[in-house]
């Protein structure tokens, strides 16, 4: 691979400028305009994050984290991410509620013991319409649940909370003169992590193979460039090390070697997602395998992971 990869930095460097844009200017132009320019760069940041994390635009790892260092997606630590995605990388834990820390899934004993208003809750975020509209909000909520029980007890995530808080200085020392202000930044970190759920939203699914859990979406419009071809999960799940505009490549030339791996698991574009999910769960909420003999489980004492989860993009 080369040693710098100039799409990735150009395409960081274009972020950044339609942030600005937005954050300023467009907001001028019109409030609504600048939200919308806001969340789609917020977006994109997050993608680039992904692409950090994994080595990219730079073989050294802090050239990158120094690239994406500025919190411009507030809730969620550049060093967490990394950690947490990283986790979930393993893919013989793909949806295990303890062990995969971006699963949806509950452990069904778990499941079990919640109220009904909670279950009504993750019932309505396991629609596409749910989990774009409610999940913002409940996997934020979740997600800060969970790092403040770590907070308590893990140095490392105390270390990327506080290199975290110099990045939200940069961002309010920018906001505090902007014209967007921190209401409107508000709405366009949620509109940006609603877009962020459509990608997620179906990246996994339980199948007792650990390859057959992953998705691939065949979608090439905007929203594939937003996602930096993540539509493409299960080749980036095999090939993590290669960056994303590489992607599409990769999978055109071994098109059917990833569809028998994955068994078949896939869409043509995410208009066809929209119109199977959106008002309609793919799969249910408590985990479908765990009541088979077969699948163990690691449990940790003390907290519940599965209700700390989902925050992360």
């Amino acid at each position: 691979m080369p040693v710098l990869e100039w799409p990735t930095l150009i395409l960081l460097a274009a972020t950044y400028v339609l942030w600005a844009l937005g954050t300023t200017s467009l907001t001028t132009l019109s409030p609504v305009l600048g939200i919308l320019a806001t969340a789609i760069a917020i977006t994109q940041f997050c993608s680039l994050q992904h692409e950090a994390l994994h080595g990219h635009p730079f073989r050294t790892a802090w050239l990158n984290e120094a690239l994406v260092f500025p919190a411009l997606y507030p809730t969620v630590p550049y060093g967490r991410f990394r950690a947490t995605h990283l986790a979930h990388h393993h893919d013989p834990s793909l949806t295990d509620p303890y062990d995969d820390p971006e699963s949806n899934y509950f452990d069904p004993k778990v499941w079990a013991t919640l109220p009904g208003w909670v279950k009504g809750l993750f019932i309505a975020n396991n629609t596409l319409l749910g989990r774009m509209v409610i999940g913002p909000v409940l996997g934020t909520l979740l997600w800060l649940r969970g790092e403040r029980h770590l907070l308590r007890r893990d140095r490392a995530v105390r270390r990327d909370w506080l290199l975290h808080l110099g990045g939200l200085a940069l961002l309010a020392l920018w906001l505090i003169p902007a014209p967007m202000g921190w209401a409107g930044y508000l709405a366009a970190t949620y509109l940006a992590t609603a877009l962020l759920k459509i990608r997620t939203f179906l990246e996994h699914r339980a199948h007792e193979a650990a390859r057959a859990r992953t998705v691939i979406v065949e979608d090439r419009g905007p929203l594939a460039l937003l996602f930096l071809n993540n539509n493409l999960h299960v080749v980036h799940h095999m090939h993590p090390q290669v960056p994303w505009y590489r992607l599409p490549g990769l999978y055109a030339a071994n098109r059917a070697h990833y569809l028998r791996r994955n068994d078949g698991y896939a869409y043509r574009s995410y208009a066809q997602i929209f119109a199977r999910h959106f008002l309609r769960a793919k799969d249910p909420v408590p985990h479908p395998l765990m009541a088979a003999p077969a699948y163990t489980i690691r449990r940790n004492a003390g907290v519940v992971p599965e209700l700390s989860k989902n925050g992360t993009p």
